[in-house]
């Protein structure tokens, strides 16, 4: 995690009633897209990103789908607007220390992220935000934004749907060929992919990620590319399979990588394999096609 950003502008597209201000370079990390929802009473402002740091549009309340810094670095535009996220990323939220801790990083590592986090994304904490739950609704007047809890990424991550324009935000779900990322202290594979069904499930008629992918019209469009998103596990799963062909200890496999490629670096790598890499596995010991020969030790079975 060693971005070096720098503020940057944003476009708006319009999908509706729902404008999408597609942050930089085209919302890839660290930028991101945030949304703008007006009612006829209120407009709210969901994920303010870092290109929003200047220049951001004028709102009544805050959104937050999880506490990531690129979620979260133009809330400073936002200082006397309510803040709202879900009760699961509450505390992270208040405390720039409590979402640092949440990444689970060597000490030396998690200070250096920590000065990132201050100098870089402007986070400084909200003591003062407030948590939502599942299914909550805030009316702008004549339009709605309800809330989708779809956790895995976090431990609170939430999308939006906004009717009557049927626009889904399902943020870091977001459909990239990385694929999903379940790495933090709070994340979880098996929430993951519960979330993903879900989203699959609702019916809209755009849904609207965080960063590249951006709007995608049509739940069949959208499906297929949950599809091939959600493969990206699958993948993960059956590379893991094959470097158990010969029994191999935790190192090992951390070593070998499930989710970075080799020549990615950074002091987050070993502690996000690690456990992805134990996810993987307690899953797939418990389908009964991996088994762990002693504590640290594993082959296929």
């Amino acid at each position: 995690m060693t971005p070096h950003p720098t503020t940057t502008g944003y476009s708006e597209a319009t999908y509706g009633g729902v404008g999408v201000l597609v942050g930089g370079s085209n919302g890839a990390y660290p930028y991101g897209n945030s949304l703008l929802v007006r009612g006829s009473t209120s407009t709210l402002v969901v994920d303010p990103s870092l290109s929003l740091v200047q220049n951001a549009p004028p709102a009544d309340l805050v959104l937050i789908s999880h506490a990531h810094e690129d979620h979260i670095a133009g809330l400073g535009s936002y200082d006397d607007v309510p803040v709202h996220v879900h009760d699961g990323d509450l505390d992270a939220l208040r405390s720039r220390a409590t979402m640092v801790a949440g990444y689970g990083l060597p000490p030396e590592a998690a200070e250096a992220t920590d000065a990132l986090m201050r100098e870089q994304f402007h986070v400084h904490g909200r003591p003062d935000a407030e948590g939502f739950k599942d299914g909550a609704v805030y009316d702008l007047g004549g339009r709605t934004v309800t809330v989708v809890h779809l956790p895995g990424h976090t431990e609170g991550h939430s999308g939006f749907l906004v009717e009557p324009d049927g626009f889904l935000f399902i943020a870091d779900i977001d459909l990239t060929s990385f694929g999903p990322y379940y790495g933090d202290v709070g994340s979880s594979l098996a929430d993951f992919e519960a979330s993903m069904r879900r989203c699959g499930e609702i019916e809209a008629r755009w849904y609207g990620t965080s960063h590249q992918k951006g709007v995608i019209e049509g739940a069949a469009e959208f499906r297929g590319r949950l599809d091939t998103y959600r493969g990206v596990v699958e993948r993960r799963d059956a590379a893991l399979l094959r470097f158990l062909s010969e029994p191999r200890t935790l190192e090992q496999i951390v070593e070998h990588r499930l989710v970075y490629r080799a020549h990615v670096e950074g002091p987050h790598i070993e502690p996000v394999e690690r456990r992805t890499a134990l996810q993987h596995l307690e899953r797939l010991v418990g389908r009964g096609v991996v088994v762990a020969e002693e504590p640290g030790r594993f082959r296929a079975a």
